[in-house]
C-alpha cells in the first residue's frame, strides 16, 4: 500500500506538509507562500510556561495555526482528528491510507529513528506525511529531510504519543476540499495584514512588545538567576530561533521569500524592498545567535555581555517595529 505521493524538501516541517499535501491535490503553492499567507512569522514569549527548563519562546504561532490559516484564506477544508487511544490513531491512519489519503502527523522529535541525534530534543510540534505502508512499516515524508523514510508501528506509535508540552495525542490532518480556483491575492493580503497586527499587538505577550519584554530580561536574569541559568535560557531563545524557527533568523528568510512571491502577483515593488528588508534583519538575528553561542560555549569573556546581548535585541525590536509598520502601510 503505496500512494503516489511526491517528497520536496523543505525548511520547515508545518509549511513542507502543507505544501506537499496541497500539491497531491492539484494545488502548487510553494512553502513561502504557504508560511506568509499563514501568517507564519510570529514572536511569543511565555515566562510562565517552562519548556526544557526555560521559558517559553517561539517565532511562530502554535502548532498548526499556519495551514489552519492559509486553509481558510484559500478556501481549503481541512479534517482534524486526535484520539485518546493509540489503537484507534493507527487505525484511522490505515483507513486513510486505504482510501488514496496521504495524511499529516504531529510527532514528538525526540524519538524519531531516523533524526541524527544532535538533532534530538523534546519537542512536540513536528510534522511528517505518512503516504503508505509495507511490510509492517509505515512511509514517511518528513519534509526536513532529503529523502524518504519509515518507522514500524510501534516507533510511530511513540512519536505519537510522546509525553510533555504540547502533546500530540495522535494528532492527524488532512484536506478534504481544495477550490478549482483560490483567491491567492485576496489571501495573500489577508495573510500580510495579520502578520502585521500580531506584531504590533499592544499587549507584552506578542510580537515586537514580546522582543523588547525578552532583551529587558536578559541583565536580570544574569543578576537573579546567575551565569548558568542565563545561558540555559539563551540557548533555549537561539534554539527556538535556529532549529525550530527554520531556514533560519527565526524564519525572516522565509518571509523574505514569500514577499518576493507575494510582490509579482501582486504587482506591488513596495514588497520587493520589504523582502530585502527582512532578509537584512533576519542576517542581525544570525548574527545574535551567533553572538549567544559564543557566550553559551564560555567563548566571550566581557563583562557586560548581557547587557550588550540586550541591546542587539532591542535594536532587532525597533527594526521589526519600523518594518511591519512599512509593511502595513504598503499593502
Amino acid at each position: 500500500m503505496k500512494l503516489n505521493f511526491e517528497h520536496h524538501q523543505t525548511a520547515h516541517c508545518e509549511n513542507g506538509v502543507a505544501s506537499n499535501l496541497l500539491r497531491y491535490k492539484g494545488l502548487k503553492l510553494s512553502e513561502p507562500m504557504i508560511f506568509g499567507i499563514g501568517s507564519g512569522l510570529f514572536f511569543v514569549y511565555l515566562p510562565f510556561l517552562k519548556v526544557n527548563f526555560a521559558p517559553g519562546f517561539s517565532y511562530r504561532p502554535m502548532p498548526g495555526a499556519i495551514f489552519s490559516k492559509a486553509a481558510k484564506r484559500l478556501g481549503i477544508k481541512i479534517k482534524r482528528q486526535k484520539f485518546s487511544n493509540p489503537k484507534d490513531a493507527q487505525t484511522a491512519l490505515e483507513r486513510n491510507l486505504e482510501n488514496n489519503i496521504p495524511t499529516g502527523l504531529q510527532v514528538g522529535v525526540f524519538n524519531l529513528t531516523y533524526f541524527p541525534e544532535e538533532y534530538k530534543f523534546h519537542f512536540n510540534a513536528h510534522n511528517l506525511v505518512v503516504y503508505g505502508k509495507e511490510d509492517g512499516r509505515f512511509l514517511i515524508s518528513d519534509p526536513v529531510m532529503d529523502y524518504v523514510t519509515s518507522l514500524s508501528e510501534a516507533e510511530l506509535e511513540k512519536v505519537r504519543y510522546a509525553k510533555g508540552a504540547l502533546p500530540p495525542k495522535g494528532h492527524m490532518y488532512y484536506p478534504i476540499y481544495v477550490p478549482e480556483n483560490v483567491d491567492l491575492e485576496g489571501a495573500i493580503k489577508k495573510g500580510i495584514h495579520d502578520t502585521c497586527k500580531n506584531m504590533l499587538a499592544p499587549v507584552p505577550l506578542i510580537g515586537v512588545k514580546a522582543i523588547r519584554w525578552v532583551a529587558k530580561s536578559i541583565p536580570k536574569w544574569a543578576e537573579k538567576k546567575g551565569t548558568k541559568v542565563t545561558n540555559h535560557y539563551l540557548g533555549q531563545l537561539i534554539r527556538m530561533q535556529e532549529e525550530i524557527g527554520t531556514g533560519g533568523g527565526g524564519f525572516r528568510f522565509i518571509y523574505g521569500a514569500f514577499l518576493q512571491e507575494a510582490a509579482e502577483i501582486l504587482k506591488n515593488d513596495q514588497l520587493k524592498e520589504l523582502s530585502k528588508e527582512i532578509t537584512s534583519i533576519g542576517d542581525l538575528w544570525r548574527d545574535f545567535a551567533v553572538d549567544i553561542a559564543r557566550v553559551y560555549k564560555n567563548r566571550n569573556s566581557k563583562s557586560n555581555i548581557y547587557q550588550e546581548l540586550s541591546k542587539s535585541m532591542l535594536h532587532l525590536a525597533d527594526l521589526e517595529e519600523a518594518f511591519y509598520k512599512k509593511l502595513k502601510k504598503a499593502i
